[in-house]
């Protein structure tokens, strides 16, 4: 009786070990590898690179990019970590700049399907100039806050939208994806990356 006992305490310990693994995945971004400027339905922009293993392109508006882990701009770190997020993009220190001048849609394609992606996103709008992403899922805000370089707060989040006056943060969408599109509105930069807390690919 008393082995028993002691065999399904040792069972109960490392099944809430596992969940709590599962809960607290560290957070890995995208590391962008190429990217090519384009603002125009005729000539859009693209970029590519790799989410842990896992390919990542985009289409849509590219003002720049960069995709040589010398961007600087995701900080300080406690305005990218919160909620779910456990590790700043400066970890990997790569972005995609926009400008919100395309009227189109831009689009994140996964080459294996991720559960709750993770969107990083710094300087949307400016102070006085409103900016935002609707995205065609529903975001929930998880971490949000000033940059370094131009100061501001965190973005806000409602239904799709996301709105920011110089507005920097991450949110996550529920479910798994294969892609990820929005549209945006005009302002002079921003930038944005993706991510997603591990392990990739559909729930098992």
């Amino acid at each position: 009786m008393i082995r028993r006992a002691l065999a399904i305490a040792s069972a109960l310990v490392l099944s809430l070990g596992f969940t709590a693994m599962k809960t607290q995945a560290a957070t890995i971004w995208t590391d962008w590898t190429s990217g090519t400027n384009g603002n125009t339905a005729l000539s859009l922009g693209s970029a590519s690179g790799t989410l842990n293993g896992v390919g990542v392109t985009y289409s849509g508006e590219v003002i720049g990019s960069v995709t040589n882990g010398a961007s600087g701009i995701w900080s300080p770190n406690t305005s990218f970590v919160g909620g779910t997020v456990t590790a700043s993009p400066s970890v990997v220190n790569d972005d995609i700049r926009l400008a919100g001048n395309f009227d189109g849609t831009n689009t994140i394609t996964f080459a294996v399907p991720v559960e709750n992606p993770l969107v990083a996103i710094w300087s949307l709008g400016a102070p006085g100039i409103p900016a935002s992403f609707t995205f065609s899922a529903t975001p929930t805000l998880q971490a949000g806050g000033p940059n370094t370089d131009f100061g501001g707060s965190s973005i806000t989040v409602a239904s799709n939208v996301v709105n920011g006056n110089e507005g920097n943060g991450v949110v996550q969408l529920t479910g798994t994806f294969s892609s990820i599109s929005w549209t945006d509105t005009p302002e002079f930069f921003y930038a944005f990356t993706v991510g997603a807390n591990g392990p990739l690919g559909p729930p098992t």
